[in-house]
């Protein structure tokens, strides 16, 4: 309890000496050229970057070639019912596996062929068939599982998909558990392969080394007896072979000149 007014004056007194006044806002800034330059603290947010000026524009932004287009493929499946699957394993393990229980492939190569006529028509009325015609009698000795392939290029190029990339088709002695096939309708002289062939298989070759990095040959069929010795190269039965023709080395060579790029190997070189 304060007893008289003098302790309370003195506080007062104390509490006003103590006191530290605010300063005074600072004058506004003059530039020499006299006008008032902004006291304002500096903006913390993004700065705007200045505009660039027209006479040096921006370099264009990096940018990778465009991707190829895609490929035009018609399905136009063959017959693959439950007899052909049977078919297909035991043609399996009599050629490649005795515990063969599967149709599926992981492919390692494209094999290139013709198909001796000159109708796709014809060509996929033959392949839809499950077994092969008794007057074949090399090829119907080894198994009663018809040929066919995965692929069929027309001759303006049309390519037709007849089966699953990854299911065995048979169309190559020794390499059917790990090659696509793809069959050319035509020949080496009634119905010579066209152009528009070249130019469909080179783009599926690329279509599936995309899909299946894992490919590393493209042979002709006539050079897959050169694969034999060739870990890709299974047939357990040694008298089980054939001599092709199909498609021909200036064909093969068409193919190649246009998927060189790709670096995809050939035939052993004997």
């Amino acid at each position: 309890m304060i007893a008289d007014g003098r302790p309370r004056l003195a506080a007062t007194l104390l509490a006003v000496a103590c006191a530290v006044p605010e300063p005074a806002p600072a004058p506004p800034v003059t530039s020499p050229a006299g006008h008032v330059q902004s006291t304002l603290p500096e903006a913390t947010g993004p700065i705007e970057p200045a505009p660039r000026d027209s006479s040096h524009p921006a370099p264009p932004p990096a940018s990778e070639p465009p991707p190829p287009p895609p490929v035009a493929i018609v399905d136009r499946p063959i017959t693959y019912d439950e007899a052909r699957i049977a078919r297909t394993i035991a043609y399996r393990q009599a050629h490649q596996d005795p515990a063969a229980a599967a149709i599926e492939i992981e492919p390692r190569m494209i094999v290139l062929h013709h198909t001796g006529g000159g109708s796709a028509d014809a060509t996929w009325r033959y392949f839809d068939r499950p077994t092969i015609e008794s007057g074949r009698k090399t090829i119907a000795a080894a198994g009663d599982l018809n040929v066919s392939s995965q692929f069929l290029v027309d001759r303006d190029g049309t390519i037709f998909r007849l089966m699953p990339e990854t299911s065995m088709a048979r169309h190559c002695v020794g390499l059917n558990h790990v090659a696509i096939g793809v069959e050319n309708v035509g020949d080496l002289e009634d119905h010579p392969l066209t152009d528009a062939q070249v130019a469909a298989d080179a783009a599926l070759v690329r279509h599936l080394k995309a899909r299946f990095p894992a490919i590393t040959h493209l042979i002709g069929h006539h050079e897959y007896l050169a694969m034999e010795g060739h870990p890709y190269f299974v047939e357990r039965d040694p008298k089980y072979r054939t001599r092709k023709a199909d498609p021909g080395p200036a064909f093969m060579a068409k193919v190649r000149a246009q998927v060189a790029d790709l670096g995809l190997e050939g035939p052993p070189v004997r």
